[in-house]
């Protein structure tokens, strides 16, 4: 599928992604609600991923699937994995020296970098049009989340940006690892991200029972709901579009976030943050409008 991308896969992986981007938007705001009654955010991410593998274990079993990687993709699918957990790590940890909308803005530097790098990494061409749209969208999450500037950490600022790095650096990886099926990807994936989630649980709250999750029942099934769904989508979406499109597609992430805050947390929404929602719209429209325009050659 990577060589070879059509114009309808394409499609499909855009609308994945910005499936993807709504439910990582909603688990944002149910883990919000969580944190609220006493659960630590490490502690959730812990249990969303050791869930992940027993449904995706169990699901092998009931369907006796194969778990085999083909060994072109190996490296591909250990980087993944590797990624997807320091990801999480770095961007955790980054919100412990920063506000937290300082360190979704410096995050949300990952489509630039994916833009920038994806002629280097890809054989795809550089596109001046992907990177002004690219920091439109910027500039969109930016005004959505409206950042606070004060009291600035270099710890917490390298750590996000290291975030942004490793997210970046997911999406190639899970791009060059297309062809390995997806519940192959899942499981691999996720058993290189729970040694590095319990360890982050372990330094940070300890790991408590499955019991203290009752403290709010609907936030956590919303939390690791929105992660199962989030993740699998993204898998999804990264087997049939480039990293480049699909990483501007989750720009929208931060939107949808305060979207739902608004209406389940009454949250006020701002003008400024309107606007800021209109700019990360229109570079999506833009970026998909763009990526028919460069698969229409192809396609003659």
């Amino acid at each position: 599928m990577i060589a070879g991308r059509s114009a309808a896969a394409t499609r499909q992986g855009l609308l994945l992604a910005l499936a993807s981007a709504a439910a990582y938007g909603t688990n944002i705001v149910s883990a919000q609600i969580a944190g609220q009654a006493g659960l630590a955010g490490p502690l959730l991410v812990f249990y969303r991923v050791f869930i992940m593998l027993a449904l995706v274990l169990a699901a092998t079993l009931i369907w006796r699937a194969s778990l085999k990687v083909p060994a072109r993709e190996r490296r591909a699918l250990a980087l993944f994995g590797l990624m997807s957990a320091l990801v999480g790590c770095a961007y955790l940890s980054s919100v412990a020296f920063l506000p937290v909308t300082v360190a979704a803005v410096v995050f949300y530097t990952f489509p630039i970098l994916i833009v920038l790098a994806e002629p280097l990494v890809t054989r795809a061409r550089f596109s001046a049009d992907r990177l002004v749209v690219a920091l439109i969208a910027f500039c969109g999450v930016a005004m959505v989340v409206g950042p606070d500037f004060h009291g600035l950490d270099p710890r917490g600022l390298a750590l996000a940006m290291a975030a942004s790095v490793f997210a970046a650096t997911q999406f190639f990886a899970a791009s060059a690892s297309a062809t390995t099926g997806l519940l192959p990807k899942l499981f691999w994936s996720h058993l290189l991200i729970l040694p590095v989630t319990l360890a982050i649980v372990q330094a940070t709250s300890g790991l408590l029972p499955p019991q203290s999750l009752a403290l709010a029942p609907l936030a956590v099934a919303v939390t690791i709901g929105g992660y199962l769904a989030g993740f699998l989508l993204q898998v999804l979406a990264l087997a049939r579009v480039a990293p480049g499109p699909a990483g501007l597609a989750f720009c929208a992430e931060p939107v949808f976030a305060v979207a739902v805050a608004a209406v389940v947390l009454g949250e006020r929404v701002g003008l400024l943050q309107y606007a800021g929602g209109g700019l990360v719209v229109a570079a999506i429209m833009a970026n998909v409008i763009l990526e028919q325009k460069l698969r229409r050659p192809a396609a003659a």
